[in-house]
């Protein structure tokens, strides 16, 4: 699962997000038939746009103002948790969230005496000793 988050200009919080659980590639940009619009006129019809590749993402800068990380200048770079790229220099900044789509179980550990006091009277299961 991928999220596209809008960040609010000078506080970094969210304004919007956009949720995607396929592994379909995903356009950002001005035109109506990205998967995220954003409008602005710094942005590009199709600004950006992010692919699966195998066992991860990769990002592409498709716009004529450039895509940013840190403020650097990026045309193509694989995509990590929690990064954050502006579109053209003075442009909206969205952040990007990574999520495992597969459940994963989640373990808990309980002590022996957890374990015992949940047991019926007598049936308490012997400690190890060494």
């Amino acid at each position: 699962m991928i999220t596209i988050i809008l960040l609010h200009p000078t506080k970094s919080t969210p304004l919007q997000n956009w949720t995607f659980e396929d592994d379909s590639a995903i356009a950002i940009g001005r035109a109506v038939d990205n998967q995220v619009v954003l409008y602005s006129a710094v942005v590009s019809r199709r600004h950006v746009q992010i692919s699966p590749n195998g066992k991860g993402w990769v990002l592409e800068n498709l716009g004529a103002n450039g895509t940013y990380i840190e403020g650097k200048t990026v045309e193509k770079i694989e995509v990590t948790d929690g990064m954050i790229i502006s579109l053209a220099s003075s442009g909206p900044k969205i952040q990007i969230r990574l999520e495992e789509s597969e459940i994963e179980p989640k373990l808990s550990l309980q002590t022996l005496k957890e374990v015992n006091s949940q047991l019926p009277a007598g049936q308490e299961k012997e400690t190890m000793t060494s």
